[in-house]
């Protein structure tokens, strides 16, 4: 598939090399969930998934937010579901208000898995912060990106899944010659 960049004048085609790195586990170990009732393999049957492991105190996860964010407004309507997985590192992280409180503050409307037992992490056998796996809509793992950075090539992931499915036949994908920072401001 080739998308369009109709608003920079040029037209580029995207494919990266993706392999099968496992099926979707469960997110049923959530402890919680904000945002949306409990989410399961069955309601996400079909869609490309962004997971996002995180807590609200990781510094290198809040320079990801940004893009986080904008994906999940960005390509909502094109049938990408981004979900936060808020594994907490400190025992105050636990608390579900405090967690409330930064989904506010920060500005994140996605839907949010509680996971304070660590079960979804550990059916991820997941180890850091921030941590994003891009789950496709056969419900396989076909990339994932632990910490900070390559958000052009994780953008073109995400248009690559949704270009999978026939859903991506409207987007304009962002242009090589855009600065990040105006793509996507820290604010």
């Amino acid at each position: 598939m080739t998308f369009a960049a109709a608003k920079f004048g040029t037209v580029r085609s995207y494919s990266l090399p993706l392999r099968n790195e496992g099926d979707f586990p469960s997110l049923r170990g959530a402890t919680g969930w904000l945002n949306s009732k409990p989410l399961t393999q069955v309601d996400l049957n079909g869609k490309v998934v962004l997971v996002n492991f995180w807590t609200y105190t990781c510094v290198n996860w809040r320079r990801t937010l940004p893009y986080v964010r904008a994906w999940a407004e960005k390509y909502g309507g094109h049938g990408l579901v981004v979900i936060g997985v808020h594994t907490p590192e400190f025992s105050f992280e636990h608390t579900a208000e405090n967690i409330r409180w930064a989904l506010k503050d920060m500005r994140i409307s996605y839907p949010v898995a509680i996971d304070s037992d660590y079960a979804i992490w550990r059916a991820f056998n997941n180890e850091y912060w921030p941590a994003s796996y891009f789950i496709d809509a056969k419900g396989h793992i076909r990339h994932h990106q632990y910490g900070e950075g390559d958000y052009q090539q994780c953008e073109m992931l995400i248009q690559q899944l949704l270009t999978e499915v026939g859903s991506a036949d409207s987007i304009v994908p962002l242009s090589r010659s855009t600065p990040m920072a105006l793509r996507f401001p820290l604010t």
